[in-house]
């Protein structure tokens, strides 16, 4: 198992693995968000690559003080073998080197079942609302 950088070629991979673990939404085409973390100066994709399979993905990036972790995704087949853990160790130490301070993940709200997962991590609820606005729209 490598964990590294992915790239433009990895893009089908990475978003099919996306599409099966559930973490696309109609109105956010992850190509977009994909593309846009691989072109970022501030941000990456980690891919896990088993024999050159993409089997895990997390997506990590920083606004100079904290760092954000989207897109944690495991394949079925890599999953309960600690591969989650190790990406999400993956992006808190891409994060510390780029100079974050504090890592941050949003969870969405039907998806309680992650939650023992990260609290095993060391997550903690921060008390906080996060509220957004579409600038395209």
């Amino acid at each position: 198992m490598e964990i590294r950088d992915t790239t433009s070629a990895d893009i089908p991979a990475t978003v099919a693995l996306w599409g099966r673990a559930g973490l696309t939404r109609p109105w956010n085409p992850p190509e977009t968000d994909l593309q846009r973390a691989l072109d970022g100066p501030t941000s990456a994709v980690l891919g896990a690559f088993d024999d050159e399979r993409l089997v895990g993905t997390v997506m990590v990036g920083h606004d100079g003080h904290r760092g954000w972790i989207y897109y944690l995704a495991v394949d079925g087949s890599h999953r309960s073998t600690g591969l989650g853990r190790q990406l999400m160790a993956a992006a808190e130490a891409w994060l510390h080197a780029a100079g974050a301070v504090k890592v941050q993940l949003m969870i969405r709200s039907g998806n309680a079942a992650v939650l023992g997962f990260y609290d095993h991590l060391g997550y903690e609820d921060s008390d906080v609302q996060v509220r957004s606005k579409w600038l395209d729209r």
